[in-house]
């Protein structure tokens, strides 16, 4: 290994990034959350628009990388670059800001998945469980303080841990598989509330983003990759074994059990399951290789939340302030932002009458922003056929996959519904004053007639947002 390769990323450790970023609390989740809104029929179709949108999303993070080595920290890059600083802040905060809520999503499964087994921690928002949970986090602040490679190493072998769970849970329902079961739960079984296959569909929509996340785990950490090519095939390497576990992890339940015992499960559903197929080992087993999971995934996302706000800091989009790094190279002021804005989201918890569902809805609401910046970005590359000199077909294959992506971000906006809307331009609104600061500390013009026009909308729904929380339309 040569002296410029020291303490990089080889391709396997990005591959488990982008599978540790993954695999965390949403897959433990899914077969309550698939039982409540439909059968196998429909679960199919869901799977399949967001395997078919999440494909393309990969690849255009893979067409980025090689087109645009230029460009590190993948989200926030992509969508500066092709939209402006202004936008660009949005991804970069957006994206941020969904990570850490959804970094409170793993805390309070954790804590719910333990109140199975001591009640003093309910459904992860107790007292007790905050208290857990804040001793937690700071554990893990002051192991990341201590370097990055570190934690990276740390992350690829809990990743090779808590695939084995998930596997064995696939591999025990496999051979409990009832076809007869399967099939009478197929167009959605009996004791069930009547619903259109759209509304079923739509029911499951920001769950398959929440589960997604992380795709773009090695894009993120492309700075400290050993081979840039090694970007894009890990993140298409992760994404296809991840998508295969979860349909998996989603469709066997229903061969096993019915449809309305599912739905009827406390959460983590895949426990509660196995404990009905196996005994109670299977709960006891599978929650130990949830908390391995979710703490490895913690971990992952803990990087990530640092490395995006380190980024847009270092290109002068944030405060310069969060371009600090200590002496183990880790950006240590954006990691204490990061675990501070945690924190206060966890005290928040304790108002909240279903944590878990309403992190993981916000958090997915968050990051779709993000993720169409960057697909339209890869849409701006392709038509201007950028670094395409001499290959015009993958242009043009480049172009279809960006102009899915785009499409498909798009549609899971509107089927996540207004609410989320309104509430994540509650988080932006206020953010925006990282933006002020960052702009009058380099004495720069604070936003172009079009950034003045999206600020607008961005308070307009802010404050539709604070409105609807403070009558009780909206509601936590």
């Amino acid at each position: 290994m040569s002296e410029a390769d020291r303490g990089k990323l080889s391709l396997p450790v990005l591959t488990s990034m982008v599978v540790g970023s993954m695999i965390g609390a949403g897959i433990f989740s899914l077969p309550r959350t698939f039982g409540l809104a439909t059968g196998p029929f429909g679960a199919l179709i869901a799977w399949a628009i967001a395997a078919g949108g999440m494909y393309t999303l990969a690849r255009v993070f893979q067409a980025l990388a090689e087109r645009r080595p230029d460009l590190d920290a993948g989200v926030y890059a992509y969508a500066r670059e092709g939209f402006g600083d202004y936008p660009g802040f949005l991804a970069a905060f957006g994206y941020w800001i969904g990570s850490c809520i959804g970094n409170v999503s793993y805390w309070v499964l954790i804590k719910s998945t333990l109140g199975a087994f001591f009640p003093v921690f309910g459904d992860g928002n107790t007292i007790v469980a905050i208290v857990a949970a804040s001793i937690g986090i700071w554990l893990f602040h002051f192991m990341i303080l201590r370097g990055i490679q570190q934690a990276a190493f740390i992350n690829t072998v809990v990743t090779f841990a808590k695939v084995i769970p998930i596997l064995a849970f696939v591999v025990i329902l496999l051979g409990a598989f009832c076809l007869d079961l399967f099939g009478a739960n197929f167009w959605g079984g009996d004791n069930m509330p009547q619903a259109s296959l759209f509304e079923q569909v739509r029911a499951t929509m920001l769950v398959t983003v929440f589960v997604f996340l992380g795709i773009e785990g090695a894009s993120v950490y492309s700075r400290f990759a050993r081979r840039r090519a090694d970007v894009g095939t890990a993140t298409i390497l992760g994404f296809i074994g991840v998508t295969a576990l979860m349909v998996l992890v989603t469709m066997l339940p229903y061969a096993v059990l019915p449809r309305a015992e599912i739905a009827g499960m406390r959460q983590p559903s895949m426990a509660a399951i196995l404990e009905a197929v196996v005994g109670p080992w299977g709960a006891i087993f599978v929650s130990g290789g949830l908390l391995v999971s979710v703490l490895g995934a913690y971990l992952a996302w803990s990087l990530i939340c640092a490395e995006v706000l380190y980024s847009a800091a270092h290109t002068r989009d944030m405060p310069i302030l969060f371009a600090r790094e200590n002496r183990n190279k880790v950006p240590s002021a954006a990691l204490w932002l990061s675990n501070i804005v945690v924190q206060a989201i966890i005290i928040s918890t304790w108002w909240s009458s279903d944590a878990f569902s309403l992190m993981l809805n916000l958090t997915s609401a968050m990051s779709l922003i993000p993720y169409l910046l960057v697909a339209a970005f890869g849409v701006l590359i392709a038509r201007r056929a950028e670094a395409y000199v001499t290959r015009s077909e993958e242009r043009r294959r480049d172009l279809v996959f960006a102009g899915i992506a785009t499409a498909y971000t798009v549609f899971m906006i509107l089927a996540g519904g207004l609410t989320y809307v309104l509430l994540s331009c509650v988080l932006y609104g206020p953010g925006t004053a990282l933006y002020v600061w960052a702009r009058r500390e380099q004495g720069r013009r604070l936003f172009t007639p079009i950034e003045w026009l999206i600020f607008l909308v961005v308070m307009v729904g802010c404050l539709l947002g604070i409105h609807g929380l403070a009558t009780g339309s909206i509601t936590l």
